[in-house]
């Protein structure tokens, strides 16, 4: 992508404070190409130094009209109500937004998509590259594979996850209903009223494990008679999120008003966020 006007792309990040916030503030550091323009904390934090000696000093406050004063485009890894702030704030200033906030409802969802008709949005749920692959596969699995191969999402993360199932198995149970020729968007809200123990032909399950500092496993179970196949990315690093969501807000920041996700950028044909 060719930077804007010949000069570096200028990259706001909301929610500094954070583990995401750092391990994108380091991305930025490292790729050529891109500054670090400013950066926002929550509502009610104190304000955090993040600039060093070799840039102009940077102080993240809790002041997100000023971030997207200041940037090309807006990293936002925060929360979802503010992922919604955000967006009505691209919107109003046709700021760049890439999201990778996750645990939205529908509300909230309709709220960013409505937003994006004034803004570039690109929401993702996972930004590795490995996990946008990993649902394209999931996707022609699910198709070639009929019914007679009962399928089940296993979501592994830390201790401190707040939503579950993750984002990431959300997406990959919506691509294996669209492989299955079922509604993607129907299928995470049967899962909570369906899962009874009984395995119905042709349904698909998903099991959420907790603990320890798991940064993300994912696997795509398919069990059928006599074999079992198994798709998994395993993160063992939060940086490759931090480096996908910088990629992301590249490819983004010269793209018309719209809703974009990851298959976009990468040019698969499968779900991406």
């Amino acid at each position: 992508m060719e930077e804007k006007a010949g000069r570096e792309l200028r990259v706001g990040i909301a929610g500094v404070a954070g583990r995401m916030g750092r391990a994108l503030i380091d991305a930025v550091r490292a790729r050529a190409g891109v500054r670090l323009a400013a950066a926002s904390v929550r509502r009610g934090t104190a304000s955090v130094p993040v600039g060093d000696g070799g840039e102009e000093e940077i102080v993240a406050r809790a002041d997100p009209a000023a971030l997207f004063a200041a940037s090309d485009v807006v990293i936002d890894f925060t929360a979802p109500a503010a992922s919604v702030a955000h967006a009505a704030l691209a919107a109003e200033t046709g700021t760049a937004l890439v999201i990778g906030t996750t645990g939205l409802d529908d509300r909230e969802c309709r709220a960013i998509t409505a937003a994006a008709d004034r803004a570039p949005i690109l929401m993702a749920a996972n930004f590795s590259l490995g996990v946008n692959l990993l649902l394209a596969l999931t996707r022609i699995a699910a198709s070639r594979l009929g019914p007679d191969y009962d399928l089940e999402v296993l979501d592994f993360h830390h201790r401190h996850k707040k939503d579950a199932p993750s984002g990431t198995a959300l997406a990959l149970l919506r691509a294996a209903a669209q492989g299955r020729g079922l509604d993607p968007e129907a299928t995470p809200a049967a899962l909570d009223a369906d899962r009874n123990g009984v395995r119905e032909p042709g349904g698909l399950g998903f099991a959420v494990l907790r603990g320890g500092d798991v940064v993300g496993e994912h696997s795509v179970i398919l069990a059928g008679p006599g074999e079992r196949l198994e798709l998994t990315h395993r993160a063992g690093d939060r940086a490759i999120f931090a480096r996908g969501a910088l990629a992301a807000a590249r490819w983004l920041a010269d793209r018309a008003p719209g809703l974009y996700s990851m298959a976009d950028m990468l040019g698969l044909d499968a779900p991406g966020g």
